[in-house]
């Protein structure tokens, strides 16, 4: 048996006054109930043609109407929460444009608002904040609106205006149409406190004020008020039926506006404090008015769910577009897709969220009162309990108090003080502010394990003595002083105490002045040891990291830090942050970057924690430099004016180290660019995109730099054509290549592009390198070769790449055995790296095996030797190279059987 509105009026008041006034309305809302209420329907009710009285009674049936139908849905279990506050917003929305629409219609005298600049009709815009911008409004809930116009000027009537005056008139009775209470009651209560200046500021603001306030007088809570802000606009609906300009294009405009100053370009970690201090502020404001039992401002309430979600929006908004969305929930699913919350955590928070919502909804059934307080007499908590599915007070509270109580845990979690900002002193203060007052601390230093404390105690007097210091701000200096003394404690736990604190200070001084990096390590203590490990384990790696600080973010979390890359999963998050910022090449680029130097240093992290072997590291690595590759080609070729086809039939062809699947740290990209395309200007175009690729990945922008690109392997090297047609390539490899160009053949591999030009560059490769040559001719050239790289690149001892039985000793053997052999032995043509294709030389019989097993076993050490210099900053010790050696004498011997 259907369910019918009788059994709903029980749990509500207001619905019994409303239909006993109005049984038609419950016959009406009976025969509708289980349809939702649509926002067509509403629109449906609306005579675009009433004037503002008819308008005025329209609204409040309509409100009713909806009210009624949504009451019963909601307390019937015929609707969801998604459900009742869409369908609430809708109804605000309707409203707001009928409102409009009939307040602007043109008037005789005043005429209609020019934009001084533009001389284009001036819209008003209104602005939906809180949970009308976020379409979450609740039942009973007020709307809080600011009115915004685009351009200054004046009317164009007979007796002209100024567009504030014509705004402010219109704002006003737009107001009346929806706020005033009627016989017929009020359609919402609308709140203008959130415009520029409150009470005391115009009810409307042209664009350069509303700007000009952001950039002077915006404060803290306005960027947390701003995160819902949307403009409410309809350009298909009752606003465009008179035929004037939609609002799109201005609501658009605005919203370019206020992005900057809610979304900060770098990780805003001062947010904690802000948001801390507003709900300070709202926690006093509760316990002044014993408002415990407010399940919205109370402790684990809807604003503590609001705060744990808009605190990430402020913090990393500016870095990731995904999170300027206004829904609650979405922000939550967002934050556990992008590892900043744990799933378990978003299960909590969106239930309790959910729950308190359905709570807040039927504490306003009662009386169609905006309340979120607990009832406090019997009747209505039996209500209560009943329509939340509960038999009785106790069974209900006892629910609540577990959704509250995780509230409350997940928001301690987010926003606990941190110690360096608590009560609790840190044990080395008394270090830190002595050696500033001109103490020593020499014994003390000694005693942490400093070997130089007197030099250890130079730097630290030479930070706080020093200009940089001295000119911070109060709450920078304040953060500086309370970072300092556990800094000295992590560094004096690491084997190399004076040089890691040496770097960590180096590294202080280069973020002192940006007051949100210095927030992000006191807000996170966590952070500290493994910021010591780091500078402990890599002079490279502290140096990464100061040219790049916003890579403190990626200490916070181990889990992400030391997680092994997924590639496509990465690929496709690295694509939506692209599309998020549209067609701004300039963010493009930075995002890349950003992305590039995140992946890198969480590689290194894991590769100094031990996690990888080299030859893993490096497959990593050129995945990385691939996936770059990809994503550039992609966008590159998206946003080249005049391209002829959805996606270029174009590939990159890496080469040398990216080719071998060897990259370092820091390794450039040796590429070419071929392509397979019947168009007139494939050429001319394919060109134009190689140029944009090379020039989105080696432009230094303020996020830094991706990669130098080496082009000089393409057909005639640096005066060849910056592209080749994949017939051309191969052309130019069997009338004119030089032998060292086969060689580098060896080594080259389709990175990214178009699949299918890539397979037929391979099937070119196999085919020029398949090729029967004069054995005895191609020894000669190689050792040419050879010895002219030992002109430019003398064989020193220390250099284990040039050095004689090195690096490019194997390569080179490698290399004169697949030129040599491939068209005997096909399994020389995979681009399997040298170490496997030794191995195959030797199962072929072409090498002694013996031999052939040492020098697999040099080029791996020496990699190891040449990948340990990177990240040490110094040459190999005489120790290591001692080791090696014995391998590098089997390289040569290798040499002189393979050459003779």
């Amino acid at each position: 048996m259907l369910p019918t509105v009788v059994s709903a009026l029980q749990h509500s008041r207001y619905l019994q006054r409303l239909f006993a006034a109005q049984p038609e309305l419950q016959a009406a809302t009976e025969a509708q109930l289980q349809q939702p209420f649509s926002r067509a329907e509403m629109e449906a009710a609306l005579d675009p043609a009433l004037d503002e009285a008819g308008l005025k009674i329209a609204l409040r049936k309509l409100r009713q109407a909806v009210m009624a139908r949504i009451f019963c849905r909601d307390l019937l279990g015929l609707a969801d929460l998604d459900e009742v506050i869409v369908t609430v917003s809708d109804l605000a929305e309707v409203a707001i444009l009928a409102a409009l629409e009939c307040v602007t219609r043109p008037d005789e005298r005043s005429g209609v608002p020019i934009g001084a600049e533009s001389g284009q009709v001036q819209q008003l815009i209104v602005v939906g904040m809180g949970k009308l911008g976020g379409r979450e409004l609740n039942v009973s809930s007020d709307i809080d609106l600011i009115f915004v116009f685009p351009e200054d000027g004046e009317s164009n009537g007979t007796r002209p205006i100024s567009n504030q005056e014509w705004f402010t008139r219109a704002g006003k009775r737009l107001i009346a149409l929806i706020h005033d209470v009627t016989a017929d009651g009020f359609v919402f209560r609308v709140d203008m406190r959130l415009r520029p200046y409150g009470d005391s500021g115009p009810l409307v603001s042209s664009f350069a004020s509303l700007e000009n306030y952001l950039l002077t007088q915006g404060r803290e809570w306005e960027r947390y008020a701003w995160i819902k802000g949307r403009a409410i606009c309809d350009d298909n609906g009752l606003y465009a039926r008179r035929g004037v300009a939609g609002l799109g294009g201005d609501a658009a405009g605005l919203m370019q506006l206020v992005t900057p100053f809610v979304y900060r370009k770098y990780l805003d970690y001062g947010a904690y404090a802000s948001m801390r201090d507003l709900h300070a502020q709202i926690r006093r404001e509760v316990a002044r008015r014993d408002m415990a039992d407010n399940i919205k401002l109370g402790p684990g309430g809807i604003r503590e769910v609001e705060f744990i979600a808009q605190v990430f929006q402020l913090i990393r908004g500016g870095r990731r577009p995904a999170l300027r969305i206004r829904p609650t929930r979405q922000v939550l699913a967002e934050l556990v897709g992008m590892g900043q919350l744990e799933a378990l955590a978003v299960v909590e928070l969106n239930a309790a969220y959910v729950f308190l919502r359905d709570l807040e909804h039927r504490l306003q059934y009662l009386d169609d009162a905006q309340t979120q307080m607990l009832p406090s007499n019997e009747a209505d908590r039996a209500l209560i309990a009943a329509s939340m599915g509960h038999p009785d007070w106790n069974s209900f509270c006892s629910a609540l108090d577990v959704h509250r109580n995780n509230v409350a845990r997940h928001f301690e979690q987010v926003f606990a003080l941190p110690q360096a900002e608590g009560d609790a002193v840190h044990p080395l203060a008394g270090v830190w502010l002595g050696i500033a007052d001109g103490h020593s601390s020499l014994e003390k230093l000694a005693a942490l394990g400093y070997q130089d404390p007197a030099e250890i105690e130079r730097q630290l007097a030479g930070i706080a003595q020093g200009g940089r210091y001295q000119s911070l701000a109060d709450k920078s200096r304040r953060r500086l002083d309370a970072l300092i003394p556990p800094l000295v404690e992590v560094a004096a736990r690491q084997r190399n105490p004076d040089a890691t604190l040496a770097r960590i200070l180096r590294f202080l001084e280069t973020i002192s002045r940006r007051e949100s990096y210095l927030a992000l390590l006191a807000e996170h203590p966590q952070t500290l040891s493994r910021l010591a490990a780091l500078h402990s384990a890599s002079p490279w790696v502290a140096d990464y990291l100061h040219r790049h600080p916003i890579l403190l973010d990626e200490l916070l979390d181990a889990r992400l830090l030391y997680s092994a890359p997924d590639w496509p999963r990465l690929g496709q998050q690295l694509r939506a942050d692209l599309a998020a910022v549209g067609e701004d090449q300039e963010a493009e680029m930075d995002v890349l970057r950003h992305f590039q130097h995140q992946q890198i240093f969480r590689l290194c992290a894991q590769d100094l924690a031990g996690e990888y072997s080299l030859t893993t590291l490096s497959d990593h690595l050129s995945d990385l430099a691939d996936l770059i590759l990809a994503v550039t080609l992609e966008r590159a070729w998206a946003e080249l004016p005049g391209r002829h086809k959805p996606e270029a039939s174009f590939a990159a062809i890496g080469y040398g180290k990216l080719g071998g699947k060897e990259l370092g740290y820091g390794s450039d990209l040796d590429i070419i660019f071929v392509y397979e395309d019947e168009d007139a200007e494939a050429g001319e175009k394919y060109a134009k995109l190689a140029r944009r690729i090379i020039s989105w990945l080696s432009t230094t922008t303020a996020a830094g730099a991706l990669y130098e690109v080496d082009l000089r392997l393409r057909p005639n090297g640096a005066s060849g054509l910056l592209v080749s047609s994949v017939s051309g390539f191969a052309q130019y490899q069997q009338e004119n290549a030089w032998v060292w160009e086969h060689q580098a053949l060896t080594r080259a591999r389709f990175a990214a592009g178009d699949a299918a030009v890539g397979a037929k560059f391979e099937t070119v490769r196999r085919a020029i390198l398949s090729q029967r040559r004069d054995v005895v001719k191609l020894a000669e050239d190689v050792v040419g070769m050879r010895e002219k790289m030992l002109a430019t690149h003398p064989a020193k001892a220390q250099d284990v790449k040039h050095m004689r039985g090195g690096l490019v000793d194997v390569e080179f053997i490698v290399q004169f055995l697949v030129l040599a052999h491939a068209w005997q032995h096909p399994g020389l043509l995979a681009n399997s790296g040298n170490i496997a294709l030794l191995r195959v030389a030797a199962d072929a019989g072409l090498i002694p095996a013996a031999l052939a097993s040492d020098a697999q076993e040099a080029y791996r050490r020496l990699r190891e030797l040449q990948h340990k210099e990177r990240l040490d900053g110094s040459a190999p010790s005489e120790e290591a190279l001692a080791a090696v050696q014995p391998y590098c004498e089997a390289v040569r011997s290798l040499w002189h059987v393979v050459f003779g």
